[in-house]
């Protein structure tokens, strides 16, 4: 699987996400830079499927298909969208996870799992204290839980603290396992990152193929001509490009910002709006209270 992201931007001007082109696929760990306190989580919402862009597109494998992006990629611990409140138990994190993964979600089933993952004596900590790396660790393979999922946007983990080659190694552990790993992180966690030249840290910014769109097939028998009038060429060649749906499932235990809606605005002086109801209507944002949102 291979997603990129063809020169999107959101918001006016591109306020809360500017023109950005990038490509991270199956078996590989890439990282981009988002800086400012929104657009780190915008990028993961479009590069994950979950939010439209105002310009550009999303493909995956070449194709615009928003509704596989979304089952496909996980988003993980976005801020103001799929991060779990720091006072949230560990065990409390874990349970409501292995619930949308549809297995046994009691605290027994929670402590267990934290268990075997080497975390047990965590279970009572409220997550916004564990340690950056475990962090990443759970949250990661808590994504991984749900079916049909191929790739994980991991958003801002620097903002934790910690060394950046922690939860680098881990994103890079999951790329061994097949995955498709995008994370977002600021400018300092970058340079920190390309002086540890062991973890050889790749930027997905950068050149990306330019987006083919497909043009209305010529007619054989059409005199020379014609075919050299401009009015034989397509004046809109994105009319044979379906738009990218958006119809994300909502979720009940979550509230996203306003400012991260599909209608274009963002304007980030805006109070935070309820999520709706699953509907199959166009939305921009499928996001829970846990730290792998879908």
């Amino acid at each position: 699987m291979r997603i990129t992201l063809h020169e999107v931007s959101k918001g006016r001007g591109g306020q809360a996400l500017p023109t950005t082109s990038l490509e991270f696929h199956t078996g590989a760990v890439r990282f981009a830079l988002a800086e400012t306190e929104q657009r780190p989580s915008v990028l993961g919402l479009i590069a994950s499927g979950r939010m439209k862009p105002e310009t550009g597109r999303v493909t995956v494998d070449g194709t615009t298909n928003n509704r596989m992006l979304r089952r496909a990629v996980a988003l993980v611990d976005a801020p103001d969208v799929s991060d779990p409140h720091a006072d949230i138990t560990l065990a409390g994190v874990v349970g409501e996870e292995l619930m949308f993964a549809g297995v046994g979600a009691t605290p027994l089933h929670a402590r267990r799992w934290l268990t075997q993952l080497g975390f047990g004596e965590l279970a009572g900590v409220p997550i916004g204290n564990v340690d950056p790396a475990a962090r990443v660790r759970i949250l990661c393979e808590l994504a991984v839980l749900r079916e049909g999922t191929e790739g994980i946007v991991l958003v801002s983990p620097d903002r934790h603290g910690g060394s950046p080659d922690g939860w680098w190694r881990i994103a890079s552990e999951f790329a061994d396992r097949g995955y498709a790993m995008l994370v977002i992180i600021g400018g300092s966690a970058a340079v920190a990152l390309e002086r540890m030249n062991e973890l050889e840290a790749i930027n997905a910014s950068g050149p990306v193929e330019p987006l083919v769109l497909e043009t209305p097939a010529t007619d054989p028998d059409s005199s020379a001509s014609d075919a050299d009038s401009p009015a034989s060429e397509s004046e809109n060649p994105d009319e044979s490009v379906d738009e990218p749906r958006a119809d994300a499932p909502g979720s009940p235990h979550e509230e996203a910002p306003q400012s991260l809606s599909e209608d274009g605005e963002a304007d980030r002086d805006e109070t935070p709006a309820t999520d709706t109801p699953d509907t199959d209507t166009d939305t921009d944002t499928d996001t829970t209270e846990n730290g792998a949102e879908r």
